[in-house]
Formats: structure tokens, sequence, C-alpha cells
């Protein structure tokens, strides 16, 4: 009697394969997935804050104030939806638990000296006060009492929310791989543009001025995240990648623009677009320096230099 062999049945699982595909897919094109998914998750869900009364107007509806801004309800809910959620699952994706792990571990990076604190607390206002005094004809005012009360308590506040909604992201994620792929200069003319296109949307909304804002404002604004980029790669690179740093870099940017500037500056309308020409300045003529005097490196270091060398005294 002829005996026949079958051959070992094998089953797929399609659920399994699925997920293979989708991981293999997001390891050839982390980057790619990475900024697709900041955009198209944080625009989703803007739209009904574009599209509401305090944008575009089609839907009849108005989102509520807090703190005196509609940006709370209708902007940071997808500030964070977008660049640290895509963040964080492309590194969950990619590097798995020890990935993330280094991903926490630069956001909690906050023991650096405070020379770095005092350097970008006091250094980021003067930057920007200096840059608005020829706009302004000399015209400018002590801040008030009340702004010198808020200005610091409204700085850890812009931390919990434009801080932790957007750097996970641009910095903590982004930003050590374009380096080591491209370099800090080239790495940073990558990050710094679709940083600034991130925010697009939020331009037909109040945040962007809408409808008093122009293409010029917009190019303006793309620029200014550019350049205030190569600032913080500076930043990030020189403490050792420190994420509460640059973080701080980023929101004392906006801190000074929304507290202490209009008080300073009457003259100037710091909401819209003169806010945006003022940053490009300031940290156009800070980034020109710094490219000059770090011959374009930044103060970053490969990987392997990392490892054997301990943090440089002077730029680098």
């Amino acid at each position: 009697m002829a005996v026949h062999e079958h051959p070992p049945v094998t089953t797929t699982d399609p659920t399994t394969t699925r997920h293979a595909g989708i991981r293999g897919a997001i390891n050839r094109r982390p980057m790619l997935w990475f900024f697709a998914g900041a955009m198209v998750l944080s625009w989703i869900a803007w739209l009904p804050y574009i599209l509401s009364a305090t944008g575009l107007g089609v839907l009849d509806f108005r989102f509520p104030a807090l703190l005196g801004t509609t940006q709370f309800l209708g902007v940071l809910p997808g500030a964070y939806l977008g660049p640290i959620l895509s963040a964080f699952l492309v590194t969950a994706a990619t590097e798995g638990r020890e990935g993330l792990k280094r991903w926490v571990g630069r956001l909690t990076k906050w023991r650096v000296s405070w020379r770095w604190y005092a350097g970008i607390i006091v250094g980021v206002p003067a930057a920007l006060i200096l840059a608005t005094l020829p706009l302004s004809g000399g015209d400018i005012r002590f801040p008030s009492a009340a702004v010198l009360v808020a200005y610091l308590p409204m700085l850890v506040i812009q931390i919990l929310t434009t801080g932790l909604s957007e750097e996970p992201g641009w910095r903590d994620f982004a930003l050590p791989r374009l380096q080591d792929r491209f370099g800090p200069l080239v790495g940073t003319l990558i990050l710094g543009p679709l940083w600034g296109v991130w925010h697009l949307p939020l331009f037909f909304s109040e945040w962007g001025g809408y409808p008093h804002i122009s293409a010029l404002a917009i190019a303006e604004f793309v620029l200014a995240a550019t350049t205030i980029s190569v600032v913080i790669t500076w930043v990030f690179n020189r403490t050792g990648e420190s994420m509460p740093m640059a973080l701080l870099l980023h929101v004392g940017i906006n801190n000074f623009a929304s507290v202490a500037a209009s008080d300073m500056f009457p003259t100037i309308n710091f909401e819209h677009s003169d806010a945006s020409r003022i940053s490009l300045i300031a940290s156009g003529v800070v980034a020109v320096i710094l490219l000059i005097a770090t011959r374009g490196r930044l103060g970053y270091r490969s990987p392997d230099q990392a490892a054997d060398q301990p943090l440089p005294k002077v730029p680098a």
C-alpha cells in the first residue's frame, strides 16, 4: 500500500503579515512616515478650528476661549496629536523599547549647567529686543509690573503646551536622525522648513491672523522657523542633546512675543506678521554667527565621537 506524504500545513496569520508589512515599510522610510504622520494627524485635528468661525467661517460655531485665547481648545489638541504621537509610533516600530528609552531620556535630560538656563532665559528676550528696536524707531517702554509677574508662569505654561507638543517630535526624534544622515547643517535645513510648513493650515485661523495674512508673512514665518532651527540645533548639540534646553529656547521666543513684547513696544504688532519678521531678524543674526564660529558643525559630534570624547568647552 502506497503511503502518500503530505507537505506540512502552514498557516499565515493575516494580522501578523499586515503588521509586519507596515513595520517593514516604516523601517525602510522612518523619516517619511514621521513627517507624514506629524502633518496629517495635526492637520486633520485642526480642521474644525480652521473651518469654524475662528477661521474660514464655513461652520457656524466658534471655539470657546480659555485664558483669553481659543488656541488651547482649537490648536493644542492637534499639536499634541501630530509630532509627538508620530515620533512615538515610528520610534516604537523601528527601535522598540530601547529606542523609546533613548527618546524619553533626551526629553528628561535637564541636568545641564545653570549657565545654559540663564543664557537662554536672558539671551532670548535680549536678542528679540535688539531686533525690535530699529523697527520701533527706538520707542521702548519698561515692562509693567503685571508683565514681570506673569512672565515666568507663562513660560512654564508655554513649556507644558507648545514645547511638549512639538519638540519631542521635531528635535527629539527628527534632528538626531537627520544629523547622523546628512550632517548638522543640511539636516537642520531640511527640518526647519518642514517644521514651518507644519503650521501652514493655522494661517487660515485666528492663530495666523486670518483674514489679514499675506504670502510674504507666511514665507517669513517659514524662514524664521529655519533660522531658529539652526540656533536650536547648536543648543541641542552643545548641551549633550538636552531636550529641555531646546524646548526652553523655542518657547522663550513665543513667550516674549505673547507676554512682554506688546507692552514694551506699543507701536509694533506682535500678534501676527511683525512677530515672525522680528524672530527672523534676531535668529538669523545669531544663526549666521554660529555657522561662522562653528564652521557649520553647530556643535555636532558623530555617534563615535560622542562615545569617545567628552563634550567640548568651546563651540565646535
